[in-house]
């Protein structure tokens, strides 16, 4: 007896995408291991967490397709890219990276919707908030860096940039939360 309740189209969209979260675990590992050997120890320990999380997603990928009763398909990740050039080039290659992530998301949630397959979409919502945190964050550190000097970010400043990303929680408060009582 068939189990599988996946479309071959989602379910081959779903393997990529864990794929893309493996992908993007290890660009944020890659940029991690390049600020720790900058002596951004502070940036490092966020981008470690960040690489930590992408795994988590991939897993949660996974699990899901196991559980929907298809088959998981383990793929060859691509390489990282070059090193970033500076501090403000890191952050700007992951909002790149989180922007074509969520896009890819979008679709799977878009195939979900056509082919009518409600759990998918159901569960493809938890991505979509998570895609809206990601991008949040990368523009509020693209924001805070451009304050410091952008591209000409002078060391004082990213020091202080280092010191707080070390501290920084991995969420972003998102526009869709805020109320008139905590905006």
């Amino acid at each position: 007896m068939d189990t599988n309740r996946l479309s071959q189209t989602l379910a081959k969209a779903l393997n990529q995408q864990m794929t893309n979260e493996a992908h993007n675990a290890q660009i944020y590992l890659a940029y991690a291991s390049w600020a720790s050997n900058g002596g951004y120890d502070g940036i490092a320990n966020f981008l470690f967490r960040h690489a930590n999380e992408e795994r988590n997603h991939m897993m949660k990928i996974l699990e899901y397709i196991l559980k929907r009763g298809a088959k998981v398909v383990v793929s060859a990740i691509p390489a990282p890219g070059p090193d970033p050039v500076s501090i403000n080039d890191c952050f700007e290659k992951v909002f790149k990276s989180e922007v074509e992530n969520t896009t890819s998301i979008y679709d799977i949630v878009n195939m979900s919707m056509a082919e009518k397959d409600w759990a998918t979409w159901n569960f493809m919502q938890w991505f979509v908030k998570e895609q809206t945190e990601e991008e949040t964050l990368a523009m509020d550190l693209l924001s805070k860096i451009k304050v410091a000097g952008g591209a000409n970010a002078k060391n004082d400043a990213l020091f202080v940039l280092d010191s707080e990303l070390g501290k920084t929680p991995d969420d972003a408060k998102l526009a869709q939360d805020a109320t008139a009582a905590n905006p």
